[in-house]
């Protein structure tokens, strides 16, 4: 009943329409209103370049400048609007109010156009900001042309019974514009909380992490069960539903749920935040951000490893920054039996101590180790308080200091030598084999 109620309506909206257009007056709005335009689109590539110009020159104000950039790529529309504008002015004072009918129209749906293409080129979402200029435009739209009533009339009447539940178009599509509108609002609110809990100099990056994150996924479930509610669906008859799905997906997402609970784990035992510096089955870099499954680390050499928070659970981490910056490290080399190990041991120091990176609190020491086959044995240890600018490197300019070091006061670094000792009968043996020999003739 309620469709042939619709069509009917149509028809006679139809019918009415098309005894408008036949009129003379209808075409001379429609000629008025195409002239019009071209003048705007001609006004609009003169006028735009000096705007544009007038408005590179605002600084410190972004969003104001998106607003502005928004409207000068519509210069041809606003020229347009107004044209209309004055042109319905002229017609009402010189003929009668029916005969600018049609340039009324013309000029309410301008506005509506003009109002939602800035309005898609404001919101920084190209989907989302898309989505609702369309609706914003077509909902204007019908309200200007009076067919609001009808067109909902018919949409509500587009509907499938589901149980208790009666999904109709109409409200599939307010319960999309709603659920868009909200979620954005959202996001955008939960991104500006987010950005104020960084800032904050009181709480610890962990805390930060996990308050923005909370914020953030807490307003978006709000914004849904808002937008929801408020088109009529009873969100307790989908219990029952999301139950079954949430089962669904705990089997088939038991990795995802894994790695999101391990990362609410690392933000609330604090083992690992961002800027500590970390080593993990062969990965040495910085913690950059934590997210909701993966934790992102960047190495030295650029490469950044989006590592899952369950690894950061299970498997054995090093945290070089845990509760101190502060990190020893071990240099071993190896001198000549000819040289002074006292000597050895102060130059080593002194060659640690030449390095910029080596903390200066903290004297390196030296320690003979162990009388080698072919040389004496020393380990170099030494601090650094920032590893996060590599390991490999400062290693490498202590090794040089050495080298620089010793060179200096003639103390020589020694290579094993083999001595191959050649028989009568052609065999050769090496110097294993050489001491098997001796101790044979001993025994």
């Amino acid at each position: 009943m309620v469709s042939r109620n619709v069509v009917d309506v149509t028809l006679v909206w139809i019918s009415a329409w098309l005894d408008y257009v036949a009129t003379p007056w209808f075409l001379y709005q429609t000629i008025i209103i195409i002239s019009l335009f071209l003048a705007a689109k001609l006004g609009a590539r003169r006028l735009e370049p000096l705007l544009e110009n007038r408005a590179r020159q605002i600084k410190g104000h972004p969003g104001l400048l998106r607003v502005i950039v928004a409207l000068l790529r519509r210069t041809d529309w606003i020229l347009f609007s107004v044209f209309l504008f004055v042109a319905l002015i002229l017609m009402r004072s010189l003929t009668w109010p029916s005969r600018a009918h049609f340039i009324a129209i013309a000029l309410s749906l301008s506005l509506a156009w003009l109002f939602a293409s800035v309005l898609s080129r404001i919101i920084r979402n190209r989907l989302v900001g898309r989505t609702l200029g369309w609706f914003a435009w077509t909902y204007a739209a019908l309200v200007i042309l009076g067919i609001n009533d009808e067109a909902a009339a018919f949409l509500d009447s587009l509907a499938l019974p589901l149980g208790v539940i009666r999904l109709s178009a109409l409200t599939v599509l307010k319960a999309a514009l709603l659920l868009i509108a909200t979620v954005w609002l959202a996001v955008v609110v939960g991104k500006y909380l987010d950005e104020r809990v960084q800032s904050s100099e009181e709480l610890t990056p962990s805390i930060r992490v996990l308050v923005g994150k909370v914020a953030k996924i807490g307003l978006v479930v709000v914004a849904a069960a808002i937008a929801l509610s408020s088109v009529g669906v009873d969100l307790t008859a989908l219990t029952v539903f999301s139950g079954a799905v949430g089962v669904g997906l705990g089997f088939g997402l038991q990795k995802v749920v894994s790695n999101f609970v391990s990362g609410v784990i690392i933000l609330l035992d604090k083992s690992i935040k961002p800027g500590d510096t970390i080593s993990l089955e062969g990965t040495f870099g910085w913690i950059r951000e934590l997210r909701a499954r993966f934790v992102s680390v960047v190495t030295r050499d650029g490469r950044e490893y989006l590592i899952p928070n369950e690894d950061f659970i299970t498997q054995r981490v090093i945290n070089w920054s845990f509760s101190d910056n502060l990190v020893r490290l071990d240099v071993n080399f190896g001198v000549s039996y000819d040289a002074d190990p006292h000597k050895v041991s102060q130059l080593a120091i002194e060659a640690a101590m030449s390095v910029a990176r080596v903390e200066a609190d903290r004297r390196p020491v030296c320690w003979l180790t162990n009388f080698g086959e072919s040389s004496l044995d020393f380990v170099l240890r030494f601090w650094i308080h920032d590893p996060q600018q590599g390991l490999t490197n400062v290693r490498g300019r202590v090794l040089l200091a050495l080298w620089d070091i010793f060179k200096e006061n003639g103390i020589s670094i020694p290579y094993p030598h083999r001595e191959i000792i050649m028989k009568q009968d052609g065999q050769a043996l090496d110097q294993a084999d050489l001491g098997r020999n001796q101790s044979a003739k001993i025994g």
